[in-house]
């Protein structure tokens, strides 16, 4: 490190490029991890500056050479915000970037930046480092100076500054967003009006530099009025989750959010008289442009930015829906195992219809969206008939769970003592809603595979299919498990659909089209139309994803076909109705060891599938709130101890307390 400030005394300005990259080099540790190590190489040359003079000024002239001789407004206004480009393109560019790399341009900073910090981890090791280190090699840098802003880097930010604050304007008065923020004016929007006054402050700004005198204005009023621009981004969030959202509308929230920031960093930093603000601002945003400049071709960063708001509305729309699946009480929870119940029974003639299809020995592709039409009509006559299937639960509470954790860095027990009371209740949800499709998909399969035998005078199934149905239970050497592992993916990707459909429906406006259709209104008449309207409102979501989670399990068979995979799907209901044909199919002769072993099978997939769709749903959820499972820790050792605590509370929904006023009447009349 000595060596490389020696090198920089008396260098010419040819040479600042190379020296500084040989300086960040030897301040970089050899793994990104090691903060130790950066914190005491920054510390090391700290030391070297304040020790000598000669050091200090070569570096101060090298970091000047480097910065004036390159155009800095590309590195402020590009670097870390996305551009104007739908997200195919900005995935191809970025594909392209990565398989033949722009050749830098040596005059502008943007291009010598990357040059400096060329690693793809170079961020995370700078981000270890303390702000009080940083504040120290600045102070030992500027030790024998007094403090004067760079007249041409100050220049360079207000023209940044100037292109920040049109962009904010001119996608403030983007049609989409006007349209999702119906109180505002397009001539009193805080956009508008906020680049009015940014541009007779960079003016006099301006003047005030190339006159020498003292600035008579200041970015105050700027500041609020980019407040209330990160106000109105707000209230056009709010009215998205109620009216539904869009791909382009998320993009174009996202690059307003990072125009203002950093805007409002820019705007610290212009400030004649550094604030206390500025050395933090300023490394804010030296770690931002690290950052964006190591991670400008990652195609993980541009689909998670472009889709967070998405992800948000489509399990905010599933955390609604996961409400309906959560029993508060015990008249609740018994309502919940006769929804259950209700679907158990249209499972157990799905299952046959299942049987009767495979006998048919169709062509494979034929077989295959017959199994799917089977699953799906079946799924959305459940809905209709305002059943539950037990395994659609996870996909939808596990957004509840994700919406109820306390705020970010909160080590409130309270709000811990609140989630640990939902997923007691969730538990028992699901429990009685399993045990509603089970206890009845059984007996009404056996009963079906009985009224078979009798009228037919054969079995429903013969002992060759009765064989296969009872290896398909197996675990691992059935593939029990691994198969409803990908049902479980199935399940979770058909809440994600139910959520999309759902903010479709509000964002399109859907059912006042439909309520105002001509055709429609003529057929149905003005109140039918009204009413299929209010209809599609409310269940297009969970009718599309029914639909489409069908489909999905009858061609995954026929997929592993083609592929040459053996891939295929469990789910537990159906899997319990196939213990009953399997019964039925060896005339009540099973042994009892065998069956036992069958419902350990049938136990372990309704395990699988809830646990793969739960994990995927919750993971999802709490990443589109940005949020990390990591928050969940706590909640272990709470729920282990409200386990043996009160253990029934887990299986069986209390009784309903009586109100105060029936037990007063109740004491009067025993008295």
């Amino acid at each position: 490190m000595e060596s490389i400030l020696q090198n920089m005394v008396g260098a010419n300005a040819d040479a600042a490029l190379n020296n500084l990259r040989d300086l960040v080099a030897a301040v970089r540790p050899k793994s990104a991890d090691d903060s130790t190590t950066a914190v005491n190489n920054v510390r090391a040359l700290s030391f070297l500056l304040e020790q000598n003079p000669q050091y200090r000024t070569a570096l101060r002239a090298q970091l000047d050479q480097l910065m004036g001789n390159t155009r800095q407004v590309q590195l402020y206004t590009d670097t870390g915000i996305l551009s104007n480009e739908p997200l195919v393109a900005g995935l191809r560019r970025r594909i392209g970037e990565r398989l033949l790399p722009v050749k830098p341009r040596p005059e502008l900073l943007k291009d010598v930046f990357g040059l400096l910090f060329h690693r793809k981890d170079d961020y995370v090791w700078l981000g270890g480092i303390p702000y009080g280190v940083w504040a120290d090699l600045s102070r030992s840098l500027i030790l024998d100076i007094a403090y004067a802003p760079d007249r041409y880097s100050q220049l360079q930010r207000l023209e940044a500054i100037q292109v920040l604050s049109c962009r904010i304007a001119t996608i403030g008065l983007e049609p989409e967003l006007v349209q999702n923020a119906p109180d505002m004016e397009r001539f009193e929007s805080p956009f508008v009006r906020q680049n009015v006054e940014t541009l007779s402050f960079v003016e006099n700004y301006r003047k005030a530099l190339v006159e020498e005198k003292e600035l008579d204005d200041d970015q105050k009023q700027i500041m609020v009025l980019l407040d209330q621009c990160t106000a109105q981004i707000a209230r056009i969030r709010k009215h998205a989750l109620r009216h539904g959202v869009s791909v382009s509308l998320t993009y174009h929230l996202l690059r307003l959010e990072q125009h203002i920031e950093r805007m409002q960093i820019l705007l610290e930093l212009v400030d004649p008289v550094p604030s206390p603000n500025w050395g933090p601002a300023f490394l804010r945003l030296f770690l931002q442009l690290v950052r964006a400049e190591n991670r400008k071709h990652s195609l993980r960063d541009v689909l998670r930015q472009n889709t967070e708001l998405l992800a948000l509305q489509v399990t905010e729309h599933a955390s609604h829906t996961g409400e309906h699946y959560i029993a508060e009480n015990r008249r609740e929870w018994l309502n919940m195992f006769r929804s259950a119940a209700g679907a158990g029974i249209i499972v157990g003639f799905m299952a046959l219809f299942k049987i009767q299809i495979a006998k048919a020995h169709l062509p494979p592709l034929i077989e295959a969206v017959s199994f799917g039409l089977n699953y799906a009509l079946g799924f959305m006559l459940v809905h209709m008939l305002h059943c539950t299937i037990a395994t659609k639960q996870p996909a939808m509470t596990a957004a509840t769970i994700a919406a109820t954790l306390p705020p970010p860095g909160s080590k409130s027990a309270e709000g811990y003592r609140e989630l640990v009371e939902l997923i007691v209740k969730v538990a028992r949800t699901q429990f009685i809603a399993i045990l509603g499709n089970v206890l009845l998909a059984m007996p009404v399969a056996l009963g079906l595979a009985w009224l078979w035998a009798y009228h037919f005078g054969e079995p429903l199934i013969n002992l060759d299919k009765t064989g296969k149905l009872l290896h398909e239970l197996r675990p691992l050497t059935g593939l029990g498990v691994p198969h409803a592992a990908i049902a479980g993916v199935w399940l979770f990707l058909a809440g994600l659909i139910s959520g999309y459909y759902d903010n479709k429906a509000l964002y399109h406006r859907l059912p006042e089209r439909i309520a105002a259709h001509p055709l429609l209104n003529r057929v149905l008449g003005e109140h039918r139309s009204w009413k299929l309207g209010k209809y599609i409102e409310h269940n297009l979501g969970a009718l599309a994803g029914n639909f489409y989670f069908g489909m999905m399990l009858g061609l995954t068979g026929f997929i592993g076909f083609l592929i040459g995979l053996p891939l295929d799907i469990r789910h537990i209901t159906f899997s319990s109705a196939n213990v009953s044909f399997i019964a039925a199919g060896v005339n009540f002769n099973l042994d009892w060891q065998i069956l036992l072993l069958a419902l350990w099978g049938v136990a372990l997939i309704g395990l699988t599938n809830l646990a793969v769709s739960f994990t995927l749903a919750l993971w999802t959820a709490m990443r589109s709130r940005q949020r990390l499972l990591s928050e969940l820790r706590p909640l272990f050792g709470m729920l282990v101890r409200r386990f043996f605590r009160r253990p029934q509370d887990f299986l069986f929904a209390p009784r309903q307390p009586k109100p105060a006023a029936d037990t007063a009447a109740a004491d009067e009349g025993k008295a």
